[in-house]
């Protein structure tokens, strides 16, 4: 009989460096590893934690003197589109979208490029190479899956494998209770699509198709003016010192 115990993971600190959205502040963030047949549990379980997966590293804030990094997730079952994001859908309603393995294209990088060019020219991921860009796509050992966004061609029925201009992508990860947005990017010249925008009402769409009660959104950090989107899907939770609460926008708005 193997009486073994299953190994635990091992938690790593890394050493403090400058905050990309804070500039006043230091970040150090608590990270292990997701490997091996138990990466799956182990992502649902440290998602609902507050960490964030990026390729087979699950992370969270560690930061000695700043608590503004928030766990969002948004409660599919409760969401109900504003006028704003009824009229972004309208205005996207020219796309297809598609459910992929997590497998990079050129296609795919072509447009994370511009993407990256227009959006985070002095990011940590600014200078991303084609191989940069594979690994990050294809280093999961969790449920992901890539989801393109197209124009639909005229005329061209329903394919397989939808081949109109790819305007948008989503790294996604499929979990127990939700989906986890881990990175999605787009045409940056098409401001007027909202396509940030619509590929999150879209995620809720299918989590809902799915019957999921989540759609994780990674971390909103108060106080920074680029993160503030992430607050707009409501109703929400977020994950604070007691667990997941209900946000509330107008108290939050007395206590910054």
């Amino acid at each position: 009989m193997n009486t073994q115990a299953t190994p635990s993971p091992q938690f790593y600190l890394t050493a403090p460096a400058a905050c990309p959205y804070l500039p006043q502040e230091m970040e150090r963030k608590v990270f292990t590893h997701l490997v091996g047949e138990r990466a799956p549990e182990l992502n649902d379980l440290l998602t609902q934690g507050g960490f964030r997966r990026s390729q087979n590293i699950a992370y969270r804030p560690a930061c000695e003197t700043c608590r503004a990094c928030i766990s969002v997730r948004i409660l599919v079952n409760e969401f109900k589109p504003s006028r704003s994001m009824r009229r972004v859908l309208a205005a996207n309603a020219d796309l297809v979208s598609h459910e992929y393995p997590a497998e990079p294209s050129s296609e795919q990088y072509s447009l994370f490029r511009r993407y990256l060019d227009a959006r985070h020219q002095k990011g940590g991921m600014s200078d991303m190479s084609v191989l940069d860009y594979a690994m990050m796509v294809e280093d999961t050992h969790v449920h992901t899956k890539i989801i393109e966004y197209r124009l639909r061609e005229e005329g061209a029925g329903l394919k397989e494998k939808p081949q109109g201009e790819l305007l948008a992508a989503a790294l996604t990860d499929r979990m127990g209770d939700g989906l986890s947005m881990v990175y999605s990017f787009y045409d940056p010249e098409l401001t007027p699509r909202s396509l940030g925008t619509f590929m999150i009402l879209d995620h809720i769409r299918r989590a809902s198709a799915l019957g999921l009660p989540h759609v994780y959104l990674g971390y909103w950090v108060k106080g920074s003016r680029k993160m503030d989107y992430k607050t707009k899907f409501l109703p929400q939770e977020h994950l604070m010192p007691r667990g997941w609460e209900r946000y509330n926008e107008s108290e939050s708005a007395l206590h910054p």
